[in-house]
């Protein structure tokens, strides 16, 4: 009879020497170790891909204070929910508070952490599958330590298995064998509450007391192979950016297998539409324009179709922009232009250029000297259209493909010496 409690639950450590894996962290004469034994948790951030301890952390680090500790999930808490924490926490003197895919906190969710963070009133522990550089906000980010959960290795899953089966209470009656491993570890995709999860699930399958798990029968078990992709975690990333590297390296077999793959995982059609969009405007440009229109109308057409159909609009926008000329001038024109306003940002813009809408403005020569582009020959009038300091920078270059070289071109009579003529 299968137990109400899953088998990562009652397997879940109970002290550090338990934990699977970590050990950067939790070694001997590590961090975390050296936070036990001082009694003291500072505010951390955990960042890790699903199912390595983030969570099992928190509670043994919170449990080795003897603080009182609260819990809350990002999908379903908000700022009411943070407020009643801190404010539990003020009568308590001090506590711990664990927050599950911080990620998913709003600015302003995040922003009502901050004074208690500050004041010490709860030592925050956010775990999250995603980068916290990009999805944690700075005030929140300087004042926490980030620390990185490492994925666990084969030698760890298939550890913490053996272990399960000669420690359980329910899985030690009866005689379990792993003769083969693979495929519980690749139906996992180095998930541990998964593994012991699927483990449970195909020992239960058998209605046996003695079990031979191999390979063939899980995947019997299992019935079908789940693409490892994890929308909400890591492999997001790592998949989203070899998908973006396939298509700027011009190789619409690789890019179209990652699509292939993001799909299958079931991510958001409009995030992929979104990369799209972007890509064809960083990476393609000027260099094909047709690229960014079509980005764009497949952006808009997807949101209204959806899968399983959108797969088709995908792969057409997909192997267009792969197939198309490269091009990042315009992406590191704004780059150049946003580095010099940096350092010059705050110089005035030269008088000629200025509007002048009142009489006084236009004693100040406001406008004056301007030269109005359509008057001239070839509409266009040679002068200068940065301050006095920066004149001749050149931020956008064209790139060398047959597109920009007719800008290029184009430039290069207009400007003459500004662009090598």
């Amino acid at each position: 009879m299968m137990q109400s409690i899953p088998l990562a639950e009652r397997m879940r450590p109970l002290i550090l020497d338990e934990v699977c894996g970590q050990h950067h962290l939790i070694g001997e004469g590590m961090v975390f170790r050296r936070f036990v034994e001082e009694g003291k948790i500072p505010s951390m951030i955990l960042w890790g891909p699903p199912g390595v301890g983030k969570t099992t952390l928190a509670q043994l680090l919170a449990k080795s204070v003897g603080l009182p500790f609260y819990t809350l999930s990002a999908i379903s808490s908000g700022v009411k929910e943070v407020r009643e924490v801190i404010a539990s926490a003020q009568k308590d003197g001090k506590a711990v508070l664990f927050i599950d895919e911080i990620h998913r906190f709003s600015k302003s969710q995040q922003d009502a952490l901050l004074g208690a963070v500050e004041k010490g009133t709860i030592s925050l522990i956010g775990a999250t599958t995603e980068n916290p550089s990009f999805e944690v906000i700075s005030a929140l980010l300087s004042r926490c330590q980030v620390y990185v959960l490492q994925p666990l290795l084969e030698e760890d899953l298939i550890d913490l298995m053996n272990r399960a089966i000669q420690k359980d209470v329910y899985l030690k009656q009866k005689s379990v064998v792993i003769k083969e491993h693979e495929s519980l570890l690749r139906l996992s995709g180095g998930d541990a509450r998964k593994l012991l999860n699927l483990l449970e699930l195909i020992i239960d399958a058998s209605g046996k007391e003695t079990i031979i798990i191999t390979d063939d029968y899980v995947q019997k078990i299992a019935q079908k192979k789940v693409a490892q992709y994890d929308k909400n975690g890591e492999m997001h990333y790592d998949i989203i950016s070899a998908f973006i590297k396939s298509v700027r390296g011009s190789d619409p077999n690789g890019a179209v297998y990652w699509l292939a793959r993001m799909i299958e995982g079931g991510e958001e059609v409009e995030f992929i539409a979104r990369r799209l969009l972007i890509l064809a405007s960083e990476d393609i440009g000027n260099a094909n324009p047709t690229a960014l229109v079509m980005a764009t109308t497949a952006f808009d057409a997807v949101r209204y179709i959806g899968f399983p159909e959108s797969r088709i609009i995908l792969s057409q926008v997909t192997t267009y922009l792969a197939s198309s000329p490269k091009s990042n001038a315009s992406y590191m024109a704004i780059n150049e232009a946003q580095t010099l306003v940096e350092k010059y940002g705050d110089l005035p813009v030269p008088l000629h250029l200025r509007n002048s809408p009142t009489k006084l403005m236009k004693q100040m020569d406001y406008g004056k000297e301007y030269k109005y582009a359509h008057n001239f020959e070839g509409n266009f009038a040679e002068q200068e259209y940065l301050p006095d300091k920066i004149q001749g920078n050149i931020l956008y270059n064209p790139g060398n493909n047959a597109r920009e070289n007719e800008l290029r071109t184009f430039l290069q009579k207009r400007w003459k010496n500004k662009y090598g003529y």
